[in-house]
């Protein structure tokens, strides 16, 4: 298992037993283990997610992605004054399927 998996795991073991997620208390669970992690992983993790609610993070990831549009929204009108560039589009790439390359689950 890799240091950065470990610590991650450990973070959320500390949010799940609502015990403070400090580097100290991730080496200990790192540590227990057996996954040999170095301090400063640890620290800046404990740091990343100072103050905030893990869970609450967990449970409100998609909520998060689809507000991040609708905030610009606001901006996009107030700017609607000043002529906007228009950025050049880009052609989606035609996906190819198996059959074009005569490949199959069954051939």
């Amino acid at each position: 298992m890799s240091a950065e998996l470990a610590t991650t795991y450990a973070s959320l073991i500390l949010a799940d037993e609502n015990l403070p997620i400090e580097a100290e208390n991730i080496l200990k669970l790192t540590g227990a283990a057996g996954v040999e992690v170095e301090g400063i992983w640890a620290t800046l993790l404990a740091k990343a997610l100072e103050g905030k609610d893990v869970a609450e993070l967990l449970t409100n990831i998609s909520s998060g992605a689809a507000a991040a549009p609708a905030a610009g929204a606001p901006a996009a009108a107030a700017a609607g004054d000043a002529p906007a560039e228009e950025a050049p589009k880009k052609e989606e790439a035609k996906e190819e399927s198996d059959d074009d390359m005569g490949l199959g689950l069954f051939d």
